[in-house]
């Protein structure tokens, strides 16, 4: 994991094929919160929704889930979250930043399900923000990351 920075804005993605949850956090205060969905699947309308984000939350880290099985090893859309991760260094030149998001959809149904979104057609608008806000809750409350005494 690279060294993050002390202050600053973090945008978390929870990547999906069909949709990417995002999240934004901060260094500051260790919160992140769900901030949207996007359902575009073709790359260049992906980047160009992402590239707005960038510009409107100015992060200086993206933090970015990956699949791993509950032993702890590489899924089928394991590459492709590590290929999303560099795309992103890539074209946005901020360090990224691969955290476990094993359990991140089921955490995701659970809350949403215990705020009163109990059907299907409720929670799936939501769902990919809200598993990206619990990657990067954990990855903002991660050892490396938290406050020292």
């Amino acid at each position: 994991m690279p060294e993050a920075p002390a202050r600053g804005t973090v945008l978390g993605f929870d990547f999906g094929l069909a949709r990417i949850g995002v999240a934004v956090g901060e260094f500051e205060t260790r919160r992140a919160s769900a901030l949207t969905t996007l359902a575009v699947e073709a790359n260049t309308e992906r980047f160009a929704a992402i590239a707005r984000l960038i510009d409107e939350w100015r992060p200086v880290q993206l933090v970015v889930g990956l699949p791993l099985s509950v032993e702890g090893n590489p899924q089928e859309h394991t590459p492709r979250c590590r290929r999303f991760g560099n795309q992103l260094h890539g074209r946005f030149g901020l360090p990224v930043a691969m955290v476990d998001e094993r359990f991140s959809s089921a955490e995701a149904e659970r809350q949403l399900a215990d705020a009163g979104h109990h059907r299907w057609t409720d929670r799936k608008p939501v769902l990919d923000a809200v598993a990206a806000q619990i990657i990067l809750q954990h990855y903002l409350d991660s050892s490396a990351h938290a406050p020292t005494a």
